[in-house]
Order: C-alpha cells, then sequence, then structure tokens
C-alpha cells in the first residue's frame, strides 16, 4: 500500500488594470497585490492598459487581450482579477480567448470575506453580498443559463434556467434579509442595554491593516486574529478595558475598509458598521508607514460621514510610527496620537486622549466609607469608579473615579 500526500498548491494570478484617469491605477494594482496574497494565491505579474474607457466587449482590447492569453499559455496562470469591475459579458470574452478563469476586483474581496467569515452574521452577510452581485450578472452567463429546466409545478412549464435559478436567489436574498433582520433586532437590544447601564463604547475603525486588532489586543489582551493581510479580521469583537482614571469601556474592533469598496459589501455589512457610528468616541487608526496614509484617512472619513458620526469625538491614531523616519512630518493637533500598538509605544498618551473625550465629567476623590455603609462602596464599584481600597481602623479608604451622577454619593463620604 502506498501513501501519498496532499499537497496544496499554490495558485498564479495575472493582475490586470485599467487606467482612466478616474483614480489612482498604480496604487490601486499595488492594493490588489495585496489583495490576492490574503486571498492564498500567488500574483504572478501584472499588466496596465491605458485607455480613455473601459473597451465593452473585452474591457482592455484585442490586441492586449492576446497578449494576456499569450503569457497564461507561458506560464502557467491559474486565474486573470481585472482591478476593475466586469461584466458576464466581458467575463465570457475574456476567458474564452484566454482558457483562463477570470475574475474581478469585487469578486475577489467577496471570496476574501467568505473566508475571513467566522461568526454566523458575518457568513450571511457575506453571502447576501454574494447573492446580490450575481443576480445581475445571471443573464450574461450564456447560453448554459437559457436551457429549459422543464417541469410543473412552482417552475412552471417551459421556464428558463435562468428564470429558476433567479428565483430561487431573490427567494434566498429574502430569507438572509430576515435572518440578518433578526440579528440587527438583537444588536440593536444590546446597545440599549449598554446605554441603560451607562457603558460606554469605544470603536476602533479605519483602512484594513492599519493594525486595529494589534491595538485591540494590545488595550485588552482579546485574541484576536492579528496578521499582516488584508481583511484579517471581518467579524466585530467587543471587549472591556479600564482606563488609567478607573472607568470601565467597551472597546470594539470593527471590519477594515479599503478604496473602492463595493456597495454590496457596504450594504450588507452596515449593520456592523452602525457599531462604529453609534459609539460614544471613535478612534480612527491610519497605518502611518504607508505612503498613502493621508487617502486612507480620506477613506474612513468619508464613510464616517456617510453612517453620520459627525457629532462624536473622532481620534486620528497614527499606528507603526516606529517605521517612520520623522514622525514629526505626520498631521499633529490634540486629536491625533502617534503609537506603535505591536510594543505599546504612545498606549499611554491614546488612554488619556480616551478619558479627556469620554461623554461623562468625572471628579477624583479620596473616600473613608463606614463599615455599615457597605453598599455605598457596592454602587461605586459596579460603576467601575475605584481605583483601589483599603480597610483601616476607621472604614474603608477608596480612591475613586467618580462620574457626575453619582457625586451626591461620594460628596458625603469624602476626606480630604
Amino acid at each position: 500500500m502506498e501513501l501519498y500526500e496532499n499537497k496544496e498548491t499554490i495558485q498564479r494570478a495575472l493582475l490586470v488594470g485599467i487606467d482612466t484617469g478616474e483614480y489612482d491605477a498604480e496604487s490601486s494594482m499595488n492594493e490588489l497585490y495585496e489583495l490576492v496574497e490574503s486571498a492564498g494565491a500567488e500574483p504572478v505579474a501584472s499588466m496596465m492598459q491605458k485607455r480613455d474607457k473601459p473597451d465593452g466587449a473585452t474591457c482592455i482590447g484585442s490586441g492586449r487581450l492576446q497578449e494576456i492569453a499569450d503569457f497564461c499559455d507561458n506560464n502557467e496562470i491559474d486565474f486573470i482579477v481585472f482591478d476593475t469591475e466586469l461584466s458576464p459579458t466581458q467575463i465570457r470574452n475574456i476567458e474564452e480567448a484566454t482558457d483562463v478563469r477570470t475574475i474581478d476586483r469585487t469578486m475577489l474581496i467577496l471570496d476574501i470575506f467568505a473566508i475571513r467569515a467566522r461568526t454566523n452574521e458575518g457568513k450571511l452577510q457575506v453571502e447576501l453580498a454574494q447573492l446580490k452581485y450575481l443576480m445581475p450578472r445571471l443573464s450574461g452567463k450564456g447560453k448554459e443559463m437559457s436551457r429549459l429546466g422543464g417541469g410543473v409545478g412552482t417552475r412552471g412549464p417551459g421556464e428558463t434556467k435562468l428564470e429558476t435559478d433567479k428565483r430561487h436567489i431573490r427567494r434566498r436574498i429574502e430569507s438572509l434579509k430576515d435572518d440578518l433582520e433578526h440579528m440587527t433586532n438583537r444588536r440593536e437590544q444590546l446597545r440599549a442595554r449598554r446605554k441603560k447601564d451607562g457603558i460606554i463604547t469605544v470603536a476602533i475603525v479605519g483602512y484594513t491593516n492599519a493594525g486595529k486588532s494589534t491595538l485591540m489586543n494590545t488595550l485588552t489582551e482579546a485574541g484576536v486574529l492579528s496578521e499582516n493581510k488584508l481583511f484579517a479580521t471581518l467579524d466585530p469583537t467587543s471587549r472591556a478595558l479600564k482606563l488609567p482614571n478607573g472607568v470601565s469601556v467597551m472597546m470594539i474592533d470593527t471590519v477594515g475598509l479599503v478604496r473602492r469598496l463595493p456597495h454590496h459589501l457596504v450594504e450588507a455589512f452596515k449593520s456592523t458598521l452602525e457599531e462604529a457610528a453609534l459609539a460614544d468616541i471613535i478612534l480612527n487608526v491610519c497605518d502611518a508607514s504607508s505612503n498613502e496614509y493621508r487617502l486612507h484617512l480620506e477613506v474612513t472619513n468619508s464613510l464616517l460621514n456617510e453612517l453620520g458620526c459627525g457629532d462624536r469625538p473622532i481620534l486620528t491614531v497614527f499606528n507603526k510610527c516606529d517605521l517612520v523616519e520623522n514622525p514629526l512630518d505626520l498631521p499633529g493637533g490634540r486629536e491625533s496620537i502617534h503609537i506603535c500598538a505591536k510594543n505599546g509605544i504612545g498606549i499611554d498618551k491614546l488612554l488619556h486622549a480616551v478619558e479627556d473625550n469620554l461623554p461623562v465629567r468625572l471628579r477624583h476623590y479620596n473616600l473613608l466609607i463606614p463599615f455599615d455603609k457597605g453598599s455605598v462602596l457596592a454602587i461605586l464599584r459596579k460603576a467601575g469608579a475605584l481605583r483601589s481600597e483599603e480597610y483601616t481602623a476607621n472604614g474603608i479608604k477608596a480612591d475613586a473615579v467618580v462620574e457626575e451622577a453619582l457625586w451626591h454619593i461620594a460628596d458625603e463620604y469624602a476626606v480630604e
């Protein structure tokens, strides 16, 4: 009996871009390289075509398409990925000319999201986005979608397979929407409970691979997956954090953003992104070592404005400052903090900035609470106000940072 080892071969990808002048095509292609690597494939080479507008039949024109076909033949390319959204007709024509599977940027991002989703809600959101993307593209699939399904009853005699598939997809989309609506209702109940209990929330948002999960782990030891990959974190994570002044807050890590994020994904993940929209304080984390940090901040700020976060304190956090030659060149100001989440540099300054932007007024107290007033101590302890407590002969000495709603209780037991 012979034993064979199954080795997983890494797929080889050819990247193709089209420069119409609408956006920075070269930077977008660099990001596409990272996306392909995050999907577990190997980007072998890239080709760029400059045109006034994409060709309706092949996107890049017949001449360049022949070059791509020859390159694929000579370099064992497994799939081609275009840095733009392709129509079903374009995909069919490119695949017929090259005999290589072809996808576009949106399909690639959807695939990465499908790999990264861990929670039930995340998986449902990804499936919903995939079906919404697939639905208008069924009609361009060609003759394989036009054969008759036949049968009687639900499908109806003479109904084409295209119509059948569209009906099944519509039904599944409605089912997914219902399931996600129930989950959204549960999430809203949790938010209402947090608000009722006086829990302050701090959301970490920002461009993908900016170091949000590393920061989350540094602050709370959350154990969130932290990798140097795009979209390493997809599902939101919440952990409690006690600030230096004794106040407890709820930290929330959110999905990363990317330029030209497909509209289907923004819609599907709106409930997740609302965690940031409804937070009391927002940390906009940016990779300071990236040459495009200004664009990354612009993408994030644009989405925050879209979600209606203008009335919330937004702290700009420049991460990975240890990789920057001169951090002083980065934008400063009272609302900007320079840190390195990996080795803890600047974390104290960040925590103090969060304290300065808390939505509650705080006052520091030295308290002496009689032994028969244990209920007072319990109230302060539940509110997360106690920094330390010590049992003495005269009562319980407590060092506390008390929010305004409890000042009337603390005033009675305050000592110099």
